[in-house]
């Protein structure tokens, strides 16, 4: 069974599903924002269940839908370690597996475009799959001259380690400028222009003397898939500034809790149910204690010392809800146990839109603060 193989033509990416038959979970690498209405609705006209997003690496040339995709879909959220795309919720090693049904992908450390670029091997059994991102290319390779890129390691990565793949491994490279879809590791060991039959200084030389043009996106890009697609917005004073509301503290943008938070002047509390913070996502350094708990939304009886243990150092107090509902009333009842108490403006998902799609309009996450995924 090939891969359901996807194309965006601005960036000539890749993006590919892998699917096992009989459970109909599914596996999807490197995924493009601007296609995400695409790819949803190709997993819904395969009846699949999408239970991982896979980065081969944090992109310079288009912006990831990972968080959209694992918000619509409930999966997993994976990348590679050494590329410090802090909100997956898996940070991927070299050599470890990703099931999915009956089948397996195997991460592979193929630094070179970047210092934690991967690539993802499967022996589905009949045919052999790598999927190698911006590592290896149809008769090319990735460039190497920024985003902590290395000719050096680029060449032990393309012949130690994906050479070393039995020949007949399909290749499915992250983009082709030239309409090819795919390869075989064998055809590349023999033919691939850059490497095939060149030793590593030649290898190097050719490399450091391409001259390609920066990337149109990356100032743009990069900060985007750092946080697996979410955006920083632009800031503004009003955004550090403290809104005065009656009954506690005040209204706070999540930029200047986050700053507050980083300086040590407060403590960040997320009222949010358990549930919530295991299925949606959590804030890495907060902490947890709900305003009310599933499954009958009861007040939670040790709201009131938790806070107060919370706040012991004399430590303003930030709180976190959902979309700034909840986290008012828990600032109320801080307030009145003599606490210094804000309620954190828009919560983690902020306000559904017309679509009651929430974290679209606002949030902690839309606003590219770090956050992760169970």
């Amino acid at each position: 069974m090939n891969p359901i193989q996807l194309f965006e033509p601005v960036s000539c990416t890749y993006t590919y599903i892998l699917f096992d038959e009989d459970s109909r979970e599914a596996v999807l690498i490197d995924p493009v924002d601007d296609m995400l209405d695409r790819d949803v609705q190709v997993l819904r006209e395969h009846g699949l269940k999408l239970v991982w997003t896979l980065e081969t690496h944090a992109h310079a040339d288009h912006i990831t839908s990972a968080a959209r995709l694992a918000e619509l879909t409930g999966a997993q959220m994976a990348a590679p370690q050494g590329c410090n795309i802090g909100t997956a919720g898996v940070q991927l090693q070299d050599g470890q597996l990703l099931p999915f049904g009956r089948h397996q992908l195997k991460a592979l450390h193929t630094p070179g475009h970047t210092a934690g670029s991967m690539s993802f091997y499967a022996d589905m059994g009949v045919q052999r799959h790598v999927f190698t991102g911006d590592t290896l290319l149809i008769n090319g390779c990735g460039r190497t001259d920024f985003q902590s890129g290395s000719a050096q390691a680029m060449f032990h990565s393309l012949t130690q380690v994906l050479f070393a793949l039995p020949a007949d491994t399909m290749v499915w490279p992250g983009h082709d400028y030239q309409g090819r879809t795919y390869s075989s590791i064998g055809a590349e060991a023999a033919t691939n222009a850059r490497v095939a039959g060149k030793t590593q200084a030649q290898f190097e030389e050719i490399m450091n003397n391409l001259n390609l043009p920066r990337p149109k996106r990356i100032d743009e890009a990069v900060p985007a898939n750092l946080t697996s697609g979410l955006r920083h917005d632009a800031g503004g004073e009003i955004l550090m500034s403290v809104r005065e509301v009656p009954g506690y503290a005040g209204d706070v943008s999540a930029q200047l809790a986050w700053s507050w938070v980083q300086s040590g002047e407060a403590v960040l509390v997320d009222v949010r149910t358990d549930a919530e913070r295991a299925w949606v996502g959590f804030v890495p350094g907060a902490q947890p204690l709900a305003w009310k708990q599933w499954p009958d939304m009861a007040m939670n009886p040790a709201f009131d010392e938790g806070l107060r243990q919370l706040a012991a150092g004399g430590k303003k107090l930030v709180l976190l809800c959902r979309s700034g509902v909840r986290s008012v009333a828990a600032a109320q009842r801080a307030t009145e146990l003599g606490l210094e108490a804000y309620n954190i403006l828009e919560g983690f998902e902020g306000d559904p839109d017309a679509n009651a799609q929430r974290g679209k309009l606002g949030g902690w996450r839309f606003h590219g603060l770090p956050w992760r995924q169970n």
